[in-house]
């Protein structure tokens, strides 16, 4: 008997093959109908007899690619006249509803076209499919058709035609698709770009989502040169290789990491470098971990195919090659990477002998995404490329909120319905062109999701730069702790609970006190949230200079220890120890902060790693990779009340006194041991008070592979469970989530 469905399929289904999957599904079961993508996702109306075995191949064997939320049927009226099954024209009206993929590195099949000198897109560096390519950066909205992104004004060409129109092709109704004859073009040959590289020139690149600057990383000169013009001096900056057999030259990676660097969203990962590597000395001075990425684009894997000299066959892919080239961020110091031409040829010409654009142009600007493996899995350092713009599914549905994140590794959160869309990261919020890239991000996720928000979310701080930035919205306002926000944040991702304990490890955020906040045990009820535990608070000489010279809180923590002598003695040659002493017992000049961060920093200085910071982290990054194996010292902390505020405070002062008699090694490895034996401890005290089983773990330390998996093993043996995040980083580029989430259950609540 013939009967008709229609069909609505919601979640990923736009942009990964989905509706040529459907094509292919109803022409095996013989069924006539229609799909089309709309605002909602994907509509199918069916016709024949074998309606439930289609409907059932619909949801268990939908494309790789793809994420199926839900599959309405519904029956509807039959087309008697109807014959054949076909690709409708899409229907862009009303709201968006839905979402596509993220951008995605080109698949075997797509590079062994670009390696096969008979195949028609032979080396073109625009080669992609229904299963790989570019997918956000080039989508100005919704519904996913090629008139909405960057590619409407390049038409295809016959024989892309056929391709697009053939149902047994993997193009298939590929919306980015392209060649040589109709697709886009590089403004220079691959010839000229790889010469430049080879004869120790800097190169900037136009990618996915913006610029990269480009140089041979085995050359201390050459990356020596590329600081200099960039002002960066010491930050430490990624490389790409041509696979993992390559990146093994380099660096130890384990199947985990192997797993990590290979696949398709194409993230740097941070790996322990080899000493017999032959990089320069500068990419990352000091460090253990060198972050190393694949090519993520054919443009990318052609770059790597031209410097090796251009190897015939395709044996060469899986060879480890020992070539190495500094991939890092295209822009100025403080400022966006560059996605635009005519300002890649106006900025970065100050810094790269050459500027490589091209003609298609970048929808959404996205920088790439840093992963590290901590406890056995993946933990995102910076969430953009190859992440973006997957939602995080809220356990309810919500109103319009927008959460306005931190000042630092800034990121915007729009919420539709139950899906929280958190933007790719900007930066930090510290010029008038990270202010425009703020505004920028804003608006294409607004114009993208078809969303515009009705309530904004800040951090209570009332001076972050981002609740200046959207006042022009006259939005009521909603302010959520930071530390609080970090909780709810990974809360979030595991779908709420009704109560939990967190432990925030974090830098500054502003405390319910007043003070500065950062290594604090929570206690989360609905959308409440109380302080029940924290570090023992040290001084701050200075105030914000501390946080960027490490010796003073060093010498602050002497101070509070009674050892100002020791203070005099180990900084007193380089600094003006004396007059700073003055300060410390002066709260309005040295205001305390319990942040775990600052704890880092005091140990790096007292080891005698840095005494003052180049850039953000410098100092706990450096001192984490002293560490070969964590240890504990016995009786290296101490648990007491504080008064009558109810709270537990860890106090680490035998630690402190033993570190001046240690090497850096040897004190960098009892610093993360004994601190992580102390909060598993201050943590252990609350779960047992409360009858929990469950720690949440996040903040910014988190990142601290040493420190993680050391709470982790402490803990255990307990039977504690730790949740830590797992889509988003455990730093500030999860604020903008934990406010909405918080904002979100109080409007429950009421």
């Amino acid at each position: 008997m013939v009967d008709r469905l229609r069909v609505r399929v919601r979640g990923l289904v736009q942009g990964v093959g989905f509706r040529p999957f459907v094509h292919r599904l109803a022409t095996q079961f013989r069924l006539s109908g229609f799909v089309r993508n709309d605002t909602e996702g994907v509509l199918i109306e069916v016709q024949g007899e074998q309606l439930s075995r289609f409907v059932t191949a619909l949801r268990e064997l939908s494309p790789p690619l793809s994420r199926v939320d839900a599959v309405d049927a519904v029956g509807c009226p039959v087309q008697p006249e109807e014959a054949g099954f076909v690709i409708a024209e899409s229907l862009p009206d009303g709201p968006s509803q839905t979402v596509i993929g993220p951008d995605l590195a080109p698949c075997d099949d797509c590079l062994d076209e670009i390696y096969t000198p008979t195949a028609r897109r032979y080396l073109y560096p625009f080669t992609n499919c229904t299963h790989c390519g570019p997918r956000y950066t080039i989508t100005r909205a919704l519904p996913y058709d090629r008139p909405q992104t960057t590619l409407r004004d390049f038409p295809l060409c016959a024989a892309c035609r056929l391709e697009y129109s053939d149902p047994h092709d993997r193009r298939f109704h590929a919306q980015p698709m392209a060649c040589p004859t109709c697709g886009p073009r590089l403004s220079h040959p691959l010839s000229e770009i790889v010469a430049r590289l080879l004869a120790g020139q800097i190169v900037a690149l136009k990618g996915l989502g913006g610029f990269h600057l480009i140089c041979d990383a085995t050359r201390e000169s050459v990356v020596q040169r590329l600081r200099q013009r960039k002002h960066r001096e010491e930050k430490p900056l990624a490389l790409m290789v041509m696979n993992l057999e390559s990146a093994r030259l380099f660096a130890d990676v384990s199947d985990e990491e192997s797993a990590l660097l290979s696949d398709p969203r194409r993230p740097i990962v941070l790996l322990r470098r080899k000493s017999a590597g032959n990089l320069a000395p500068s990419i990352a001075t000091d460090l253990s971990t060198v972050g190393l990425m694949l090519p993520m684009s054919p443009l990318h894997d052609l770059l790597v195919f031209s410097a090796l000299g251009s190897p015939s066959g395709l044996a060469w892919r899986e060879q480890a090659w020992p070539l190495a080239l500094v991939m890092t961020s295209g822009n100025l110091a403080e400022e966006p990477i560059v996605c635009d031409d005519e300002e890649a040829r106006h900025k970065l010409a100050v810094i790269a002998d050459l500027v490589v654009t091209h003609d298609r142009p970048i929808a959404a600007r996205l920088d790439d995404s840093v992963v590290k493996q901590v406890a056995g899995r993946g933990l995102l350092i910076r969430r953009a490329r190859g992440q973006v713009p997957e939602p995080i599914e809220l356990p309810f549905d919500g109103p319009p909120l927008l959460g306005l994140g931190g000042d630092l590794k800034a990121t915007l959160c729009l919420v539709r319905g139950r899906e929280a869309f958190v933007s790719s990261h900007i930066g930090d919020l510290g010029s008038v062109e990270m202010a425009r890239s703020y505004h920028q991000t804003l608006e294409h996720l607004c114009q993208f999701l078809a969303v515009r928000p009705e309530l904004v979310v800040a951090d209570r701080h009332p001076d972050f730069v981002a609740r200046r930035l959207v006042a022009d919205l006259r939005l009521p306002l909603h302010e959520v702790q930071h530390h609080h926000a970090h909780l709810q944040s990974v809360l979030a991702e595991y779908g709420g609970r009704e109560s939990a304990i967190g432990l925030v490890l974090d830098g500054f955020g502003l405390g319910d006190d007043g003070t500065a906040w950062g290594g604090e045990l929570f206690l989360a009820q609905g959308s409440a949230c109380r302080r029940i535990g924290h570090l023992r608070p040290v001084p701050q000489p200075g105030a914000e200079m501390a946080s960027r010279e490490p010796w003073r809180l060093a010498t602050a923590m002497l101070a509070s220890l009674g050892l100002p002598e020791e203070a005099i003695r180990r900084f007193g040659a380089r600094w003006p120890v004396p007059s700073l002493l003055r300060l410390v017992d002066k709260p309005g000049l040295s205001p305390p902060t319990t942040a775990c961060g600052r704890y880092f920093q005091v140990a790096s200085a007292l080891l005698g790693l840095r005494e003052v910071e180049r850039y953000e982290g410098e100092a706990a990054m450096v001192l984490e990779s002293q560490v070969r194996r964590p240890t504990v010292l016995a009786g290296g902390f101490s648990i007491h009340p504080s008064g009558s505020c109810g709270e537990d405070v860890l106090d680490l002062a035998p630690l402190w006194r033993a570190l001046l008699d240690c090497n850096a090694e040897d004190g960098a490895a009892l610093f993360h041991g004994t601190l992580a034996a102390g909060l598993a401890e201050l943590a252990l005290g609350a779960l047992r008070r409360h009858g929990k089983s469950e720690l949440v773990l996040t903040g910014g330390c988190v990142v601290n592979r040493w420190l993680t998996e050391s709470l982790i093993a402490e803990l255990q043996p307990h039977g504690i469970t730790v949740l830590l995040p797992r889509r988003l980083p455990p730093g500030d580029g999860a604020l903008s989530l934990g406010q909405v989430f918080v904002a979100a259950l109080r409007l429950r609540e009421c």
